[in-house]
């Protein structure tokens, strides 16, 4: 029995997995090689000490949760962040196995552990690099809007100047029209507020910081987004219909992300429409309720009666780098899909029957919590 058991200590010793047992008390029984080269700790030193002691463990649930899980089921696989013996952290796969007690042995975990360090840096890098592409296209979404947004600001200043003046003509006369005067400053007011929203809009979605997922009404979002291209449709003399069912869901989401991602596709339906005819430059966006795989959804479609899509291409216009416009960059839509993806809803294209295409926007309705208050998913 001894000898048997001493093979298959030498066999755990041959893979370069990291393989440990600890028992009912956490305190390590076995360490094999893989343990040894991974952590700096040799055998003797290893067997007898308390393992999340000595590689000071950061779990991501609590430790009673996890061993309640192990005690349910047997197993349990999670990453750890342990620290080795000189003093650098290591994240790792962990898995353990539960071998229950019995009236000859006494109860043991099997740990077997895989070094993810490199990969979980890759991850953060990975994410970083592109929450900061998702910033340079907000940037150049702006760029392109430059001219609306220019105008969405001029106009309210220009009516403030306009206002002023009379004011001050007014204050000339004797005795001056008090109330003229009082409701071109009450406009005064209604318009330097509509100017700064603006620039409070855009502001935001510059900004470098991420915006916490909030429970918010779709229609809201579509409401923050009009003000910075209806100058832009208005140039293209491009129609604009809304219709919002007022029976719409709310959806948690980061508010800043789906403004970024319905400019993208406003701006899009009117590039699209650029060169038809006059009166067929019509972009219609509605909201709908809908329930889909037993769970309710907010869905709005935004369709334009443009160039319409060739056959094949509504799959790969949200392929990376794929752009159907002269000079894009072709990451608008890759990124628009991962943000509403990453909210756990669905982007897509369908092309319409006569002109044009319909881009369907779907987010499951935020969760209610048992008190009946909304609560934010992750």
């Amino acid at each position: 029995m001894e000898e048997t058991l001493r093979d298959q200590a030498a066999l755990l010793d041959l893979t370069h997995d990291t393989v440990f047992v600890r028992d009912g008390q956490d305190v390590i029984t076995y360490w094999n090689r893989g343990a040894e080269q991974l952590y700096g700790w040799t055998k003797s030193e290893a067997i007898g000490a308390v393992a999340h002691t000595r590689m000071r463990t950061v779990f991501p649930a609590p430790l009673p949760d996890i061993m309640a899980e192990l005690t349910r089921t047997g197993r349990w696989e999670g990453e750890l962040v342990h620290t080795r013996r000189d003093g650098t952290p290591v994240v790792v796969a962990s898995r353990w196995s539960l071998r229950r007690g019995g009236p000859d042995r006494a109860p043991a975990i099997l740990e077997t552990n895989n070094d993810v360090t490199e990969r979980k840096h890759a991850e953060d890098a990975l994410h970083q690099a592109q929450t900061e592409l998702a910033r340079v296209t907000r940037v150049t979404t702006l760029g392109e809007l430059a001219a609306s947004i220019a105008h969405e600001v001029n106009q309210p200043l220009a009516a403030i100047v306009a206002d002023a003046s009379a004011c001050l003509h007014w204050l000339d006369a004797v005795p001056p029209p008090l109330d003229q005067v009082r409701g071109a400053l009450t406009a005064i007011v209604g318009d330097g507020d509509r100017a700064a929203e603006v620039l409070t809009r855009i502001r935001a979605l510059l900004a470098r910081s991420p915006v916490a997922r909030q429970p918010g009404r779709l229609a809201d979002v579509i409401a923050d987004v009009l003000p910075l291209v209806r100058a832009e449709l208005r140039r293209h003399e491009i129609t604009l219909q809304v219709s919002l069912d007022a029976s719409m869901p709310v959806v948690a989401a980061d508010r800043i992300q789906l403004q970024q991602v319905l400019i993208n596709l406003l701006v899009n339906a009117s590039e699209a429409m650029r060169d038809v005819p006059a009166e067929r430059r019509r972009l219609v966006i509605r909201g709908t309720p809908d329930r889909i795989e037993d769970r309710d959804w907010a869905v709005v479609t935004i369709e334009d009666a443009g160039v319409g899509l060739p056959e094949l291409q509504a799959d790969r216009l949200f392929e990376p780098f794929y752009s159907t416009k002269p000079g894009g960059l072709g990451m608008g839509l890759s990124i628009s899909r991962s943000i509403i993806e990453s909210h756990g809803g669905r982007l897509w294209a369908t092309a319409n029957p006569e002109h044009g295409a319909t881009f369907h926007l779907a987010l499951p309705a935020a969760a209610s919590s048992p008190s009946g208050d909304l609560a934010v998913q992750a």
